[in-house]
């Protein structure tokens, strides 16, 4: 029965344990579960030969611990409470057996390899490697997105629609005025005979107001009446218009990034005039016209095995890479570095990172510029076999027991059900 109800805990803890214990007709408390999982000894394990590491999340953003894995049987073997190096570095020490020591590229697992278990090999996960480059691949094709215009046919250009006639062409009002002079009432210009001083208007200045009929019988022609505040009224926007309505054709449509691209070209005025001028362009009609694909789809096609492609995609990105040199630079360091991960090729690694730099692509020398702080473990990740895979599949369970116990649980009653279920 002790047996059984260890196993129960180790399964599902303290609460969830003492209901299907109730189920099984054994009335048993919590504490009861928690104790007897307490009380199981310590796993023997044997001295592993190839280590993988990973972190794992006691409570997000906050407290970080550390899970080492087998690689060879692919059971856990240990976890640390926390993920220093210094930590890491301790437990290698005390195993020198270990030959290859398998991570991802985070500096403190590097540091604390390279102290504790200097005669091991050290390896950087494919996977991420991977992950880092899809990430610079999209960044780049982000950068270039006016070049996947290209893919969306040409359309005509609409007619423009015929003024109305009461409208005369040039005037000046705008044309959300809700006065405009060339609509005043013929009986009202009526009431301004020729020649008459502003004390003659006599009945008209009482109906209309003085300064009114004055201004009507002042003016030639209807325009002259426009002393309204829009009348060649410049803008301190004016002169940033252009790039405005060229970052807005690009896709950038977020009025404070636009507002803080053009500070340092200049421009003094506020955010709500510039949020104002993106408005009327967002709310304005516009023609239904097909759109460019995202850079998220172009760069999966990129990312993805070329003969997977479907036959417009194909035609797709081949003209994509004949409008823009860039993106088909890119094109070509993705599937020379899938190659070499799939191949298993790292000696080609130092050709493909002088290729990458010849290249005018930010993101990717970003990404290179990491891999030669970590050359070796890169080079032996895509040399060898041996990888951390295993290690993210133990992390998934470690989310799925920490939420199980939240509460009175510790790490010691982690660490025992990691080990022992």
């Amino acid at each position: 029965m002790r047996a059984t109800l260890a196993a129960v805990g180790l399964a599902l803890a303290g609460r969830a344990g003492a209901r299907i214990a109730r189920v099984l007709r054994v009335s048993v408390s919590r504490s009861t579960v928690l104790r007897l999982v307490d009380a199981l000894p310590e796993p023997a394990v044997p001295a592993p030969r190839v280590v993988g590491v990973d972190e794992y999340a006691t409570r997000k953003g906050r407290h970080y611990g550390t899970v080492l894995v087998d690689i060879e049987t692919r059971r856990p073997v240990d976890l640390l409470p926390d993920r220093e190096a210094s930590s890491l570095a301790a437990w290698l020490a005390e195993r020198p057996g270990i030959e290859v020591f398998c991570r991802d590229r985070a500096p403190f697992f590097a540091e604390g390899a390279s102290a504790g278990a200097p005669q091991a090999v050290q390896v950087a996960d494919r996977r991420h490697l991977w992950h880092k480059l899809s990430e610079a691949a999209e960044r780049t094709v982000a950068q270039h997105r006016r070049c996947l215009r290209a893919l969306v046919p040409a359309t005509p250009e609409p007619e423009p629609e015929p003024a109305p006639k009461e409208e005369p062409s040039g005037s000046p009002w705008p044309t959300g005025h809700r006065c405009r002079p060339h609509q005043v009432p013929a009986h009202r210009r009526s009431l301004i005979p020729g020649g008459r001083t502003q004390p003659a208007f006599g009945p008209a200045a009482a109906r209309h107001g003085r300064h009114t009929v004055k201004r009507f019988a002042d003016a030639a022609k209807p325009e002259d009446l426009f002393t309204g505040q829009w009348q060649n009224r410049t803008s301190v926007l004016d002169d940033y218009k252009p790039y405005l309505d060229d970052r807005w054709n690009e896709g950038f449509t977020n009025a404070w990034t636009l507002r803080e691209e053009i500070v340092p070209l200049g421009y003094k005025g506020s955010y709500q005039r510039v949020r104002a001028y993106l408005y009327k362009k967002r709310t304005s009609p516009r023609p239904v016209t097909a759109r460019p694909p995202s850079p998220r789809t172009v760069s999966g096609w990129i990312l993805r095995r070329p003969e997977t492609l479907t036959e417009p995609e194909q035609l797709q990105l081949k003209t994509v890479r004949a409008q823009c040199p860039e993106l088909d630079a890119l094109t070509r360091h993705v599937r020379s570095f899938a190659v070499m991960l799939t191949d298993h090729q790292g000696e080609r690694l130092p050709d493909w990172l002088h290729a990458v730099r010849q290249d005018d692509l930010p993101s990717l020398r970003t990404l290179a510029a990491g891999i030669d702080r970590d050359l070796d473990a890169v080079t032996a990740g895509l040399t060898l076999s041996w990888s951390s895979g295993a290690v993210e599949g133990h992390v998934n369970r470690i989310k799925m027991l920490k939420r199980q116990m939240f509460g009175p649980a510790d790490f010691q009653l982690l660490r025992k059900r990691v080990l022992l279920a």
